[in-house]
């Protein structure tokens, strides 16, 4: 029986689960790829400037790890084209099954691979790229939205250029950027991507080839420790940017990254690994890795243990599967999970009036504002919280995260733009340092939405989003009274 999570992309890649493994430079070799994959979902192995041998032997790895179905990641902008013209003809005489590329986009490339039977998909920043891309005869593209760690190609949100990229294009869309649990996965597929994928929630596992340093820097950083700068460029072409962990580069304490000198910082296998090149820490090296390029994500801040890859996806999936389960069910069951409260003020549509099209797309954006807030006053207040309550506040924040997919796409399908505000109510919350009257205070937010759902509910003419607004009003009235209970408590 395949999982709710399963997508036409899972036919394209040969996958169970449309979640892929970032091919990252030097971290996603074998070992991670084939955990990943033998969890159900898609790996790339970030071969970017490596050796046709060290190609070879990872690709042989993987198979013999038993997996057919991988991808191998290649950056043509960042490698020399001796170099690519000899890992290209490594890859079709492999039958490598997929191949990634990104950044400058070789449309001639694109046409030999897909020639050769090799799938292709590239990620791209902007709904010009997509299309190009597609032109160019890719089979699936990753839409990377500015939240990505590591290269990052484009400027804008994730959820906004999904908004943009999904309809400009007929080929399978996989989102990436900023992305670390099952919440984000719910939230992109209701978005319009078919799947997701993951670099630094993958990156900070046991099989991953980062450094352990690496690791551990990922594991306490918060969102706010990432940062975008062109500081790391040595070995890139220029203007490109990176999101990396805040270090003494980005803070200015290693001199000018443009001087024109080159400073040996590190070594790995012989090779001098120098200050301001966008290698990061790996197993392999050894040297000065706190100025090294520390890649990362937003979603850092959600990543707080080193465990298996596995292990890792197995709990994406289940957060994914349940969040689904409940979307699913919404309609058939608002009825029974709404409380009395809900529909208490229910009155004939058409003595109320029935609520015009712009009146609705501001109400569901307010809400969705609302939404939004909350999610990140319950993800950042769980963080530090009791181990008594962190559970409540991770539950609220999933919640709060499965009605901003809700009504974002709600409001997409009247047509209208989803707002990329988030409410006031965020930095209200967050100057309150008292937990207790913090949560009272989120407990206020919760019964604002309420009130502003009982009133749009019986205006709501159309049955499949009152159905979706009236199990959130129900789930709203349920988190009041759990935490109201864990006030008391």
């Amino acid at each position: 029986m395949n999982s709710p999570l399963h997508r036409p992309v899972c036919e394209l890649l040969g996958c169970r689960y449309p979640l892929a493994l970032a091919g990252m430079g030097g971290v996603a070799r074998a070992k991670l790829v084939s955990a990943v994959s033998r969890a159900g979902g898609f790996g790339f192995l970030g071969m970017v400037r490596e050796p046709v041998a060290r190609i070879r032997a990872e690709v042989a790895a993987v198979r013999a790890a038993g997996v057919e179905r991988f991808g191998v990641n290649l950056i043509p902008a960042g490698t020399d084209p001796g170099l690519l013209k000899a890992q290209i003809e490594a890859l079709i005489a492999l039958a490598v099954p997929v191949v990634g590329l990104f950044w400058d986009l070789p449309a001639p490339l694109v046409g030999r691979l897909r020639a050769a039977g090799l799938r292709v998909v590239c990620q791209v920043g902007s709904v010009d790229e997509a299309r190009a891309a597609e032109a160019a005869g890719a089979d699936a593209l990753i839409a990377q939205g500015v939240e990505a760690g590591g290269h990052v190609r484009g400027a804008q949100p994730l959820h906004a250029l999904l908004g943009e990229l999904v309809p400009a294009v007929s080929v399978p869309v996989l989102a990436a950027g900023g992305l670390a649990d099952g919440v984000d996965v719910a939230t992109v597929l209701a978005l319009g991507a078919q799947g997701a994928v993951f670099g630094t929630a993958l990156m900070a596992t046991q099989e991953s080839f980062a450094h352990d340093f690496h690791k551990q820097r990922l594991v306490t950083a918060t969102a706010a420790d990432t940062l975008l700068t062109e500081d790391f460029h040595i070995n890139w072409p220029p203007g490109a940017r990176v999101r990396v962990l805040a270090n003494s580069v980005t803070r200015g304490e290693r001199g000018d990254p443009y001087a024109g000198t080159r400073t040996v910082i590190g070594e790995e296998e012989g090779r001098p690994i120098y200050l301001f090149s966008t290698d990061s820490p790996l197993r392999s090296m050894s040297g000065d890795f706190e100025a090294m390029a520390l890649y990362a994500g937003t979603g850092v801040g959600r990543i707080d243990t080193i465990v298996a890859a596995g292990e890792r996806l197995a709990r994406i999936v289940a957060e994914a599967e349940a969040l689904l389960a409940v979307e699913a069910n919404t309609a058939a069951e608002a009825a029974s999970l709404s409380s009395p409260a809900c529909f208490a003020a229910e009155a004939d549509a058409q003595y109320m009036g029935e609520i015009g099209r712009e009146e609705l797309l501001a109400a569901l954006d307010a809400l969705l504002e609302a939404e939004r807030a909350g999610a990140r006053v319950a993800l950042h207040t769980g963080k530090n919280a009791p181990a008594e309550l962190a559970p409540l506040l991770r539950a609220i924040q999933h919640d709060e995260a499965r009605w901003c997919a809700l009504l974002t796409q709600s409001i997409q399908r009247l047509g209208g733009t989803p707002s990329r505000r988030t409410g006031d109510f965020y930095a209200k919350a967050m100057a309150i340092e008292d937990l207790p009257a913090r949560l009272a205070f989120l407990n206020r937010g919760q019964r604002w939405v309420v009130r502003k759902l009982q009133a749009l509910l019986p205006r709501v003419g159309d049955t499949q989003l009152q159905a979706g607004l009236g199990a959130m009003c129900a789930a709203h009235e349920a988190n009041i009274a759990r935490v109201a209970a864990a006030l008391d408590g």
